[in-house]
């Protein structure tokens, strides 16, 4: 699959985008795997246009793993999904003969694309997809893409009439079986949100009835 260039960005034409793109299509829904590819999107044509220097088959590997560990694969995972997700593409480069520095800036990619306030000080490829995802799920830094960009992205990758619910739902289902993960996470409020008698972890109260007498 290789889209029209949009903003002088397309996907990478190549062997390992491919099977990439082949791999992420035959595991994840319709709803993940158009987000993934937005997430991509938002990611490269951000960089580009702040004149970064990334690898786009990286971005690109990244981007489209970043969610594979909300998927029924790992439905008895105890994980944070992002781990899962990261392991994943990890055993999947391997498998191709990639570098372990390529491999390890995939790795940091996925698993910290949910923790904010990290990514965006490591490698463009890193901070790329974490501004891609936060584009997608929350409209972060909507209004720096032209309606042009917008429109192009959503006319190739559709973004599903009610993607809003649909994304929140795909998270809730990836991770509820899986509670502990998300303390420390934003994670937390999808399962506050669609789980009435889901407890939040409260640092405080776990710092208070630790062992120390002091």
């Amino acid at each position: 699959m290789v889209a029209n260039d949009i903003s002088d960005v397309r996907i990478p034409d190549s062997k390992l985008a491919r099977d990439v793109t082949r791999f992420i299509r035959d595991t994840e829904s319709d709803l993940l795997f158009h987000h993934s590819v937005r997430v991509y999107f938002w990611g490269a044509i951000a960089g580009t246009r702040r004149r970064m220097s990334f690898d786009p088959e990286l971005l690109y590997t990244a981007s489209m793993f970043h969610d594979i560990g909300l998927t029924a694969t790992y439905k008895n995972s105890q994980l944070r999904f992002e781990v899962d997700g990261a392991n994943a593409a990890r055993d999947f480069l391997r498998a191709q003969g990639i570098s372990d520095g390529d491999i390890e800036t995939v790795w940091n990619a996925v698993a910290l694309h949910t923790t904010p306030g990290i990514p965006e000080f490591m490698r463009p490829e890193i901070a790329l997809v974490q501004a891609g995802a936060g584009m997608d799920v929350a409209g972060r830094g909507y209004d720096q893409f032209t309606d042009d960009e917008r429109d192009a992205v959503i006319a190739a990758f559709p973004r599903e009439a009610d993607f809003k619910h649909g994304i929140i739902d795909a998270f809730y289902e990836g991770m509820k079986h899986r509670p502990n993960s998300t303390f420390g996470t934003f994670n937390d409020d999808f399962l506050a949100a669609k789980d009435p008698a889901f407890q939040r972890v409260d640092m405080c109260s776990v710092i208070l009835a630790s062992p120390w007498t002091r």
